[in-house]
């Protein structure tokens, strides 16, 4: 299945959270997209793995993505070496994406900044012909992705871009909210933790209203890019 865009999150949740109206967008404009988890997030404060995975499940059909895949990399201890780039590159190469988009390039959690820089060296050497890959017993074709782009997570980062996401961050925050274990409920047992707080959930909304304010809309989403993006005319800028 050949994917026009395919989303790469360090943990559930952190697509949701930091593109989830985009790529609600990009599948109301009939592009096909897809999201791996690396982790199952399985050292997270508040829930389980197990529970994560049901809510990942939600949040997908919430997001209307045609696949989700997790790699089951150790949270919090994974790294940017060989073995673990090389199944990033069978996720690119299985579904061959235009665009990908990744964790944040620098963040708070450990695990975001690590996930950007392995993701980004992935889709670079997804694209060498030398490197081989199989699935299934069989030889993946190489193939790099055009765009790679970083969603903005818990720093507020300037974004070098910005998408106008109005009338999208309903689906947002639907999908954001699937994962109920992990955010803002008054009658929680479970320890608090970072996210869990009410400020927190209300501040996934009034950032996308922020950006949105700063280009003349109601709601936004910024990313950040390694290279200079290029565009056939000014009149491409918004």
């Amino acid at each position: 299945m050949k994917l026009d865009i395919l989303a790469f999150g360090a943990h559930p949740d952190d697509v949701e959270l930091g593109c989830g109206a985009t790529i609600a967008k990009e599948v109301s404009l009939g592009k096909k997209v897809g999201i791996v988890d690396l982790t199952r997030g399985e050292l997270g404060t508040r829930g389980s793995a197990e529970i994560r995975d049901v809510e990942a499940s939600s949040a997908a059909k919430t997001l209307g993505i045609v696949v989700r895949d997790n790699l089951n990399f150790s949270d919090g201890f994974f790294i940017n070496d060989k073995v673990h780039q090389l199944e990033i590159i069978k996720s690119i190469r299985k579904y061959r994406p235009e665009i990908v988009l990744c964790n944040a390039i620098h963040d708070r959690h450990i695990d975001h900044g690590t996930g950007s820089k392995l993701v980004s060296d992935a889709c670079f050497l997804s694209g060498l012909r030398k490197i081989e890959t199989a699935v299934d017993g069989a030889l993946q074709e190489h193939w790099r992705p055009k765009y790679v782009y970083h969603y903005i997570q818990w720093k507020n980062l300037e974004p070098d871009f910005v998408v106008d996401v109005s009338g999208f961050i309903d689906v947002k925050m639907e999908a954001v909210l699937a994962y109920s274990s992990q955010f803002y409920d008054a009658n929680s047992k479970e320890p608090s933790s970072p996210i869990s707080s009410q400020n927190f959930i209300e501040s996934v909304k009034y950032r996308a209203q922020d950006l949105g304010r700063l280009i003349g809309v109601e709601h936004a989403e910024g990313f950040n890019v390694e290279r200079i993006v290029a565009i056939n005319s000014l009149s491409d800028l918004f």
